[in-house]
């Protein structure tokens, strides 16, 4: 499955966890990068890099908090943006593909289990 992920997102280079984390922060714009830690189920040492990334790329600006100006806030930058547009069309089909060999049943149920293997944090 992630070599197929892969396949789709092409050229474009970004991988399952830059993908959500981008998602995330276009969320919640502002998010904190303890918030996002806690979101994405990430640490320190592996969310600093992956946002170094993002923002070496222009696709992601850090900002100092209006409340807390030692504390960083996440935003989309227009180009983080637009790319997260193309992003997220790349995995519908991507997801399509994954799924068109499964009935409209099969596919509810998959998830359903898949939801019972990891369950949301509360």
């Amino acid at each position: 499955m992630f070599d197929d992920f892969a396949d789709a997102m092409g050229e474009l280079e970004i991988g399952p966890g830059l993908f959500g984390t981008l998602v995330i922060i276009e969320a919640n714009p502002g998010l904190k990068q303890t918030e996002l830690a806690h979101a994405a189920r990430l640490d320190r040492s592996s969310l600093v890099p992956a946002l170094d990334k993002l923002e070496a790329r222009g696709l992601v600006a850090r900002r100092a908090s209006a409340e807390d100006r030692r504390v960083n806030g996440l935003w989309l930058t227009p180009d983080g943006a637009a790319l997260l547009k193309k992003l997220k069309q790349r995995v519908m089909r991507h997801e399509q593909h994954l799924a068109s060999n499964l009935s409209a049943d099969e596919r509810e149920t998959l998830i359903a289990l898949l939801q019972r293997i990891l369950p949301e944090r509360r």
